[in-house]
């Protein structure tokens, strides 16, 4: 056995995939451009740091539950003056810095005014960013609670909607959650509250949160949770989806 295929054999053992992959290359450049042991290690380990970024990128993805790739740049900011005033906080959330600072992000908006489409896009800003993402509709979530509650799973299930350092929860408001399901929100929202970001749309404004929820009392306690260090945008205008179809 050459030398080489004794190092492959090495660096298989190690799981180096990136360093075995690109082992033969690293080889020919050496030889070829004169390079020096630590040129040639340095190019090695590169490889080997940037496999592994495009491999937790790509499980980020695969986590996040996210359907569909979209980037800001499919935005359309003439399609309302409410997208034009605020374009410099939108593309301000996009840098992901309320992440790092923890803080929630909510858009308010009727149906097709683009609530959906940046929190999506944020969201896969923050896949491509390594940063674990979870997405999901508010009524997915609370169905997975109480199927959760039923066969004594809750822990481990509040957990999963815990662990990502940013949840979106998508289209609040359009169906009532019931007491069993305000209560479970709650408990989402009060354990991310100050630890994680989450980012909510929703088609209804904060006064009329109490038709969501149980009760008032439930509402504001959430609503207070979330408005404590927050962006809100107020998305406006007809409906996007209506004027292209």
């Amino acid at each position: 056995m050459s030398h080489i295929e004794r190092l492959k054999e090495k660096l298989a053992k190690l799981r180096l995939k990136g360093m075995l992959e690109n082992l033969d290359f690293v080889v020919k450049q050496t030889a070829e451009k004169n390079l020096d042991p630590w040129a040639a290690l340095s190019m090695l380990a590169d490889l080997e740091i940037e496999q592994r970024l495009q491999n937790s990128v790509a499980l980020r993805w695969r986590q996040s539950k996210l359907n569909e790739k979209v980037s800001i740049d499919q935005f359309d900011f003439d399609h309302h003056k409410s997208r034009k005033e605020q374009k410099g906080k939108i593309l301000n959330l996009m840098n992901l810095e309320f992440i790092q600072k923890r803080m929630d992000v909510i858009l308010i908006g009727t149906p097709g005014t683009g609530k959906t489409f940046l929190a999506k896009a944020i969201a896969f800003t923050a896949c491509n960013n390594n940063i674990k993402v979870l997405f999901t509709t508010a009524i997915d979530m609370i169905n997975h609670l109480i199927a959760a509650e039923a066969d004594r799973s809750l822990l481990k299930k509040l957990h999963y909607y815990q662990s990502a350092d940013l949840l979106v929860c998508d289209e609040l408001g359009y169906l009532s959650l019931g007491e069993q399901g305000s209560h479970l929100f709650f408990q989402v929202i009060s354990q991310r509250h100050k630890q994680k970001s989450t980012v909510l749309t929703t088609n209804l404004p904060f006064a009329e949160w109490g038709k969501v929820f149980d009760s008032t009392t439930v509402a504001t306690a959430i609503a207070d949770r979330l408005v404590y260090n927050s962006e809100v945008l107020i998305m406006g205008g007809q409906s996007y989806r209506r004027k292209h179809h």
